[in-house]
């Protein structure tokens, strides 16, 4: 069996893949470059973190950057409702995740999400995430908490990699949407031509070496 691993530069996601290798899952990683809405700094740390996954597995993980920014950005052009952005921007990751995982034979899709960290984790909210793939969404970080995360993360060796200085999103909302309706979301996405960003996001996706 195979995954498809969101991975960001961030403490979870590398959690998440590797407990997920550790229960014989393979996996792709995937990481969604939202840059020009981040730097530089979050792209080297994500290259840090392919190198050390590698490693864990003992193999040549294969692993890939799609442009995110471009969901980011066509998001902004269309005025889309600003509480919403991180759940619209969270189903276009897990839409282009599946069309990944479609490509190189992948059954699933891998997230560091734990439920309520974060605005875009709330069970609500992931329920209406979930509406974009046709894929399962595995969670294994789903009822852990951070100080939980953090440990695993120190005894990977993944910590100091992921907490390296880097740019965070520069979109995020300042009052982001904690129970977003699917009915909503679906509303702000009729805004957008989805098929055509996904194309885009494929067609300018890069395998990592």
């Amino acid at each position: 069996m195979k995954g498809v691993l969101l991975l960001s530069g961030g403490i979870d996601s590398p959690i998440a893949g590797t407990m997920m290798l550790e229960r014989g899952l393979d996996l792709a990683l995937l990481h969604m470059d939202n840059r020009p809405f981040t730097d530089d700094r979050e792209y080297a740390k994500l290259l840090g973190l392919v190198k050390l996954l590698r490693e864990k597995a003992g193999r040549e993980l294969e692993a890939y950057a799609a442009p995110h920014g471009l969901a980011a950005q066509a998001i902004v052009a269309k005025s889309c409702d600003r509480h919403f952005h991180c759940v619209l921007c969270r189903r276009f990751m897990l839409r282009t995740a599946e069309a990944l995982a479609r490509k190189v034979g992948a059954d699933c899709i891998v997230t560091g999400e734990s439920l309520g960290q974060v605005a875009s984790q709330t069970l609500k909210n992931i329920l209406a995430e979930d509406g974009a793939t046709t894929l399962p969404v595995l969670r294994p970080l789903i009822g852990l908490d951070k100080s939980e995360v953090v440990e695993r993360a120190r005894k990977l060796g993944t910590f100091e990699v992921s907490t390296a200085p880097g740019l965070c999103c520069t979109i995020v909302p300042e009052k982001p949407a904690t129970a977003a309706s699917l009915s909503r979301i679906l509303a702000e996405e009729a805004k957008l031509d989805i098929a055509a960003i996904i194309e885009a996001e494929m067609a300018g996706m890069k395998r990592l070496e």
